[in-house]
């Protein structure tokens, strides 16, 4: 690995701690779903997605997790967003095996997040040992999709601009330079 590598996925790891910890100080925009958030780490996440390995990625996931939880959070919390996170993580990396070509990174986000959602939805029942839980799924699904939709437009954006730079990895200009379709998720 490279040093301009190893700089990268440090400070990937940093962004990501940086923004978990935010998130967790920011009131929820809805009073009616106090468990809905923005899900601003997935920048991070889909930024890794996009141009690392997928071993790279765990290891970013994993490590801000650990770090956010260790800076912030609790045991619980650690144990929710570690299923939400890695559904997420397996949803997207095989949405992304079908291409550019047949899905963007917009709906490769919204799969995220709603699967973040649900992921998160199943340990709430387990712990609750009700499936009753998962009945909130249509409105927290939907959160994770509008959420993760626009996360993937603004990471759109930054792999453009992070493609400029000299780094040691770029993103499949596939992904990004393909033009807005009318079908957002095609």
């Amino acid at each position: 690995m490279t040093h301009k590598k190893l700089i990268f996925l440090a400070l990937l790891i940093a962004q990501a701690v940086v923004l978990g910890l935010l998130e967790n100080l920011l009131p929820t925009p809805f009073a009616f779903a106090p468990t809905i958030k923005l899900g601003l780490t997935n920048i991070v996440t889909l930024i890794s997605l996009f141009t690392l390995t997928k071993k790279e990625t765990v290891f970013v996931i994993t490590a801000r997790l650990l770090l956010v939880t260790l800076l912030g959070g609790t045991v619980s919390m650690l144990l929710y967003s570690t299923i939400g996170a890695f559904l997420s993580f397996l949803a997207m990396s095989l949405m992304q095996l079908l291409g550019p070509a047949r899905v963007t990174v917009l709906g490769v986000s919204g799969l995220g997040g709603f699967m973040h959602n649900f992921g998160q939805l199943l340990v709430a029942a387990w712990i609750a040992q009700s499936p009753a839980v998962l009945l909130t799924l249509p409105l927290l699904g939907f959160a994770g999709i509008l959420a993760g939709s626009g996360i993937g437009l603004l990471v759109r954006i930054l792999l453009r601009h992070l493609n400029k730079l000299s780094l040691p990895l770029k993103a499949n200009t596939a992904w990004i330079e393909k033009k807005a379709s009318s079908e957002p998720f095609r």
